[in-house]
């Protein structure tokens, strides 16, 4: 089954919107990095439309955990509130949620469930991607999976991750380490990207949706 994978969305619902209409559940499995949240004046219905689309499509749905994710987990625990998350998207984040109360808590709770990482025999995905680090794994690693800026590992596998926005609104694809970057800067006015790809990593086709003003404006 081919894959669909969409980069950080960071509250620009009405842009995901239009570029899930390239997917089609019936034959691709959808794929997202992760940063639903934060910045865009949408992230609790970004949220909404994950857990929707999850609920009606449970084996052709993954959505993965992003930094930003992460830190409002941290926010909303224990040892919450998190100062520096409002300083860089929690804000806006929290604002949303209180014209929205009822969705908070099971947002939370789903979010915490989210995964780091997706892999088939030839593909993996992440928010920020693998590099030859210890404890790539660790949610707090600021090299790894949530965090890692800079070169990564060429694992034998296409890796596929945002987090880091392309310097022009592109993707990008880095041969030596066999990855594709496909933050392209929705929140700061560029564009959403998809990618559709074959279980073997094979590109077969590239969708890039300008950012709706309504989103960010």
């Amino acid at each position: 089954m081919n894959l669909f994978v969409i980069g950080d969305v960071h509250g620009c619902y009405h842009t995901l919107l239009e570029l899930l209409q390239q997917w089609n559940p019936a034959e691709e499995v959808l794929l997202q990095t992760g940063d639903l949240v934060d910045r865009g004046h949408y992230s609790p219905e970004c949220v909404q439309l994950a857990q929707d689309l999850q609920t009606r499509h449970p084996d052709r749905t993954v959505f993965l955990l992003g930094n930003h994710e992460y830190e409002m987990l941290k926010h909303y625990g224990p040892h919450g509130p998190n100062l520096a998350w409002m300083k860089w998207g929690g804000r806006e984040t929290v604002q949303q949620y209180k014209a929205r109360p009822s969705w908070l808590q099971p947002h939370l709770a789903w979010v915490a469930q989210r995964p780091l990482f997706w892999e088939n025999d030839h593909v993996l995905v992440s928010h920020a991607g693998f590099a030859d680090v210890a404890e790539p794994l660790n949610p707090a690693n600021m090299d790894g999976v949530l965090w890692r800026r800079g070169p990564l590992l060429n694992v034998g596998k296409r890796q596929v991750i945002g987090h880091t926005p392309t310097a022009n609104g592109e993707p990008t694809f880095d041969p030596t380490a066999n990855v594709f970057n496909i933050d392209t800067g929705a929140y700061m006015g560029r564009a959403l990207t998809g990618l559709r790809l074959s279980p073997t990593g094979e590109l077969l086709a590239e969708f890039s949706v300008p950012t709706h003003t309504m989103d960010i404006v």
